[in-house]
């Protein structure tokens, strides 16, 4: 208790009182009334307002037990994250992210093969009546992936894989996504692209923050999927990784629909290489690693992958990429692996992150209203 502080009184001048929560929600109630946030309009009839013509959106999410019991105001934070993620997902499927947008767009303006300029304007024509009509951009809307970067003393972290996965039966809904999960060996389709283990999520923790960083990718069955791998005996040196590269774009590359965005990664096992050559492809076009060695190596594999002369959808062109990314860890001495992942023109990827309210930032989509 402080000096001027009369005795039973707080020393805290933002105490939650009685008539500070009356306060917070009269001014709250007088907004929402002012501004008609839930105002519903007949959708039919004479009583029908302009709100009738909007689109419908309709979200079923998981809910507490009916008796109430354990209910809790933290209990509509699952909710809020469910319809963020599941909008953001359907925003992702018909908006490219703005890196892959500028990166296109100064492609087209270096071209000089009248084909190649032809297909580019194609595919900004192709972006703008997805962003119009509110459709996926592919028909092939892939296989979701999820990388998460969860804080140590992110208050959401629990039951945070089951939240994703409501989101992505509700970005399939919403999108919609083209159903494109089969569980191995039954052979069913689920129709809701969430199956066992699925959608694929990848975690990493980030210790002493409290905020969670999601990249959502739509993993493509042409592209990103079927990519490629190989350990090498380390005598054969960088140089037999960076062939195995070249040998893998030569010869699947026209299949992924360039020009590509090419994810290497190289460590000791196959499966580190493969999650960081999928890790590259969420790293921003035209972003460099912090290795100079590798920095240099990005540059020059880029440079002969264009040498190569598949071009805007494998018709002929002067680029092949969009870029190349590669990410690497330390390894064995004894072996070296390297992993090759490919992103289409169509490079559907986006990152989002939440601070410890669940308030988001749109990193690749800036300007975007969920």
């Amino acid at each position: 208790m402080s000096e001027r502080t009369a005795p039973g009184e707080s020393d805290t001048p933002y105490r939650y009182t009685a008539a500070l929560a009356d306060s917070i929600e009269t001014a709250w109630q007088d907004r929402w009334e002012a501004e008609g946030t839930f105002n519903a309009d007949n959708p039919v009839g004479a009583l029908a307002g302009p709100g009738a013509d909007k689109e419908k959106y309709f979200l079923l999410d998981m809910f507490p037990y009916p008796s109430g019991k354990g209910l809790h105001v933290g209990h509509p934070l699952g909710y809020i994250a469910t319809d963020v993620v599941a909008r953001f997902t359907a925003v992702v499927s018909r908006r490219l992210p703005d890196d892959v947008t500028a990166r296109l767009k100064a492609l087209a303006a270096e071209e000089t093969s009248p084909m190649a300029a032809m297909i580019y304007r194609t595919m900004q024509r192709n972006q703008e009546l997805a962003e119009r009509l509110r459709r996926p951009s592919c028909q092939d809307t892939g296989l979701v992936q999820i990388f998460a970067t969860v804080g140590s003393h992110f208050p959401c972290a629990d039951g945070l894989a089951e939240t994703l996965k409501a989101s992505i039966a509700e970005a399939t809904r919403l999108a919609p996504l083209r159903h494109n999960t089969v569980e191995t060996f039954d052979e069913l389709n689920t129709g809701t692209n969430v199956g066992t283990k699925s959608p694929w999520i990848y975690w990493d923790l980030a210790e002493g923050r409290d905020d969670l960083t999601l990249h959502v990718y739509l993993a493509g069955g042409g592209c990103s999927l079927p990519g490629q791998g190989k350990t090498l005996m380390p005598g054969e040196g960088y140089e037999a990784a960076m062939r195995f590269v070249l040998d893998v774009m030569t010869s699947y590359g026209i299949n992924a629909c360039p020009p590509l965005l090419v994810g290497v990664g190289i460590g000791s096992s196959i499966d580190a290489a493969s999650y960081m050559s999928k890790l590259a492809l969420m790293r921003p076009v035209g972003s460099h690693a912090s290795n100079p060695r590798v920095a240099r190596l990005e540059d020059d594999l880029q440079e002969a992958i264009d040498s190569i002369g598949l071009g805007p959808q494998g018709l002929g062109g002067t680029r092949s990429t969009m870029g190349v990314n590669i990410e690497s860890s330390a390894r064995h001495p004894s072996v070296l692996s390297v992993a090759v992942n490919t992103g289409c023109w169509s490079h559907r990827r986006g990152t989002i992150r939440f601070d410890r309210n669940l308030s988001y930032e749109l990193i690749t989509h800036r300007g975007v209203e969920l």
